[in-house]
């Protein structure tokens, strides 16, 4: 079977479990610190995948890439996915609930680009109006790069607006060749 198939299968269970617990904004939280584990500690993949570790050492180190307090049910999933000898799939397993969530909470991700710091009232300005588009919850991220010189870029979804200065500044010398 494919890694894409086992991983929303097994995220859809999770899911569901979590859901019917009442405890799937937590369990959200415990998979996005999962996969900013893997993407902090490339190691942990590695180490993961080694078949010399022992499986309660795997699901410790798992548990511990969720947080420090974890749900019973991330714990049970956990132990069910390294019995199953599944573990090499956990990463895509916590990005696939974390679609799978964010798809039914009809939460979206956005980000705003800047090329200095902005303040909270502009934040929350620009995520109003994303959510005024999206009908929706967003989840933003602010970023600043001073290579756009002023202006901002604004994405969510599959929408990007940039209102950047170095994007103008690309367009007048496209006009003059």
């Amino acid at each position: 079977m494919e890694i894409g198939v086992i991983s929303v299968r097994y995220a859809r269970a999770l899911l569901k479990s979590a859901t019917e617990q009442g405890i799937e904004k937590r369990v959200y939280g415990e998979m996005q610190a999962m996969v900013q584990s893997y993407l902090k500690v490339p190691q942990l993949r590695f180490t993961i995948d080694n078949p010399m570790l022992a499986k309660d050492q795997k699901k410790t180190l798992l548990a511990t890439a969720c947080g420090s307090e974890i749900a019973p049910l991330t714990r049970r999933f956990i132990d069910l996915v390294v019995d199953k000898g599944r573990e090499s799939n956990m990463q895509f397993m916590a990005a696939s609930y974390i679609t799978l969530y964010r798809k039914q909470n009809n939460i979206t991700r956005g980000r705003l680009i800047t090329a200095v710091p902005v303040t909270a009232d502009i934040e929350r300005k620009m995520r109003q109006k994303v959510e005024g588009k999206t009908n929706g919850t967003v989840e933003f991220q602010t970023e600043t790069n001073p290579e756009i010189i002023g202006g901002y870029i604004l994405e969510y979804d599959t929408y990007r607006l940039d209102a950047s200065i170095q994007n103008q500044l690309r367009s007048i010398l496209t006009q003059l060749k």
